[in-house]
């Protein structure tokens, strides 16, 4: 009976596999009804994450419904997902698809040692184990999504800190508080000087404060150092020489706490470096002490 349900299981998972990476084509009716349809709005991705992705969002499409209706993803996850910009029917298709391998991948498995070795698993195993795997497989893109964003973030402060100072030299030599902050965002490149662009052009185009809209922004993608910043502004008021006195003093701020994160960074990756040194010496201790006391327990 347990090598008929193994045997059951192995083919499910070979047969979803294969229908996942090549799924059947459309008729000829759609692919001409489609032709009529107005094209949706294109989203860009990078070519990895999209290859990755690909498949596993095939497999697992059809049980979006189900997981947009259980409640998924959760608030703070669809902040992630706006800031790493990645879909929310991908997201939720490729936790469906690796639950659904995570279920299969202990029946694979002790099908295989049942094969080769004549013994396996029991029903009982095989069960928990494809629980306990098909939950963890079921999170695992969260947390891809959670570092891509949390990278994103780092890379927003890190911008913030030199516009910034942009900002201040340029107010130095005697610019407007407008043009110092178009001059400090135009000379900066990457995703979180895009974002601070976006955010110059949108209180210019929509006749708002230029303080509100960076607030703004760091609501929408949780970098603290936004709002505070936009908070410190707006207490400042209107006055240029003010508002020049709080920009140096959030640029020396901001300088300060770059320069803390990046020697943090650098402490615990030496920490981690001494780690396989000291693994090897404790296994080069064992290699050498062994026979010794081998030889000594032997002679007892």
């Amino acid at each position: 009976m347990t090598a008929i349900l193994l045997g059951l299981g192995l083919g499910g998972f070979l047969v979803l596999t294969v229908y996942g990476i090549n799924p059947p084509r459309a008729s000829l009716a759609d692919t001409l009804a489609q032709l009529g349809r107005p094209l949706a709005p294109v989203v860009t991705h990078s070519a990895g994450a999209s290859g990755r992705g690909e498949w596993a969002s095939r497999l697992g499409r059809r049980a979006v419904p189900l997981l947009k209706a259980c409640g998924l993803p959760t608030e703070g996850l669809r902040r992630d997902l706006a800031v790493a910009e990645v879909p929310v029917e991908r997201l939720l298709a490729e936790k469906a698809a690796a639950f659904l391998l995570g279920l299969l991948a202990p029946s694979a498995v002790s099908l295989l040692c049942w094969t080769l070795t004549g013994s396996g698993l029991g029903l009982q195993a095989t069960a928990l184990s494809s629980l306990a795997v098909g939950t963890v497989l079921f999170f695992a893109p969260d947390l891809s999504v959670r570092s891509a964003a949390r990278q994103r973030r780092k890379e927003l402060r890190y911008t913030l800190a030199v516009f910034l100072n942009l900002v201040v030299i340029a107010l130095a030599g005697g610019a407007g508080i407008h043009q110092a902050l178009t001059d400090g965002a135009g000379g900066l490149h990457g995703w979180g000087a895009a974002q601070l662009r976006r955010a110059l052009t949108a209180a210019e185009v929509g006749r708002r404060n230029v303080w509100h809209e960076l607030g703004d922004l760091g609501a929408r993608t949780r970098v603290r150092e936004l709002a505070e910043l936009a908070a410190t502004v707006s207490l400042a008021g209107s006055e240029g020489a003010k508002i020049r006195t709080s920009l140096e003093a959030k640029a020396a701020s901001m300088r300060t706490r770059t320069l803390a994160d990046s020697d943090g960074a650098a402490q615990s990756a030496t920490e981690r470096m001494s780690l396989p040194v000291v693994v090897l010496f404790g296994g080069f201790l064992i290699f050498i002490g062994y026979p010794a006391l081998q030889n000594v327990l032997a002679g007892l």
